[in-house]
């Protein structure tokens, strides 16, 4: 591991193609902002959808098919800020509309933005059977650590000690820890970043967009108006440190052997654990069947056991057989 505010390895990112006949002319990452935020000033999440929309840029997402889901909360406000198809959806479902979405269209890469309440709390059934289903999807966790939309409750990721007006005389309850707990749940790709390095969140998001299957990135998100200096100690502008994750290399060195190894549960759950902030990057990451590329093996066999008939055409056949 090393110390660092800025990402070593972020390098540059893929450069659209030129555009070739027919196709749409690239577009810069203005036109895809919609209203105006309204979060507090100083709001981490102002970070990630500026990040958000520089993704899209750098990777210029046909327009039609950027994707955005979310919950209840601050950072769920997200789809009104972007000018493409989205969907605020009620408290804690956001995943499992997604899931849906992501199921039906294959052609998507669908981006879930949410809180560490609305994940956490009455959302985290939903987030386990994702994770252990491999859904194909992106979910951005922006984790403030206090319920901040409706002025200050303790969240699931609220330290021992914070006082709140659900815990005046502070909270007493062990904190969730989302990466131990997306591990063991079967996501198969677990990162987590900080607000305060945006080289390092796009870096994390463009890593998640590439990967087949669950993906998961906890993003420390300050709340400045209801739990300001949460995360100090990871912002080395504020004396802390960005510690990030120095991975293998695989280039036979002796140094290679203290590096992380992404594949490796054990080691993964071993770095969750750490004591706040921990370290910063991606703990854990497999490549397994998405439910998706199971879902559509099943939907191929049963069209070719019909010679790719069409569905009305199979409709009328079972109903000539109930004659």
């Amino acid at each position: 591991m090393n110390n660092a505010t800025n990402n070593p390895s972020s390098g540059a990112a893929a450069v659209a193609p030129p555009t070739q006949p027919g196709q749409p002319a690239p577009y810069k990452k203005v036109e895809l902002k919609s209203d105006r935020p309204t979060w507090c000033p100083g709001c981490g999440d102002f970070t990630v959808l500026d990040l958000y929309f520089r993704l899209c840029e750098r990777r210029q997402v046909t327009r039609e098919k950027i994707t955005s889901v979310s919950g209840i909360g601050c950072s769920s406000r997200f789809p009104y800020f972007v000018q493409a198809h989205g969907v605020h959806f009620i408290h804690g479902r956001a995943v499992a509309f997604a899931t849906g979405l992501s199921l039906s269209r294959p052609d998507l890469h669908v981006f879930v933005f949410s809180g560490d309440g609305d994940a956490y709390s009455i959302g985290g059934n939903h987030l386990e059977h994702a994770a252990r289903k491999n859904i194909h999807m992106t979910l951005v966790v922006m984790d403030n650590n206090v319920y901040g939309l409706t002025k200050k409750q303790t969240s699931p990721t609220s330290p021992i000690g914070f006082k709140s007006k659900t815990d005046p005389m502070g909270a007493m309850d062990t904190p969730t820890n989302p990466l131990k707990k997306l591990i063991s749940a079967g996501a198969t790709f677990v990162a987590r970043t900080s607000h305060t390095n945006p080289q390092h969140v796009l870096q994390m998001m463009e890593r998640a967009m590439d990967h087949r299957g669950f993906s998961v990135i906890e993003c420390l998100s300050e709340c400045v108006e209801f739990y300001p200096g949460a995360f100090d100690a990871a912002n080395p502008r504020k004396g802390g440190q960005f510690t990030l994750i120095e991975e293998k290399k695989k280039d036979g060195t002796p140094e290679d052997a203290k590096r992380h190894d992404p594949s490796d549960e054990v080691a993964a759950y071993r770095l969750a654990s750490l004591p706040f902030p921990g370290v910063f990057g991606v703990f854990y990451q497999v490549n397994q069947p998405a439910k998706n590329d199971k879902e559509k093996q099943l939907i191929d066999t049963a069209r070719a056991a019909t010679s790719n008939a069409p569905p009305l055409a199979v409709l009328q056949k079972t109903f000539d057989r109930m004659k």
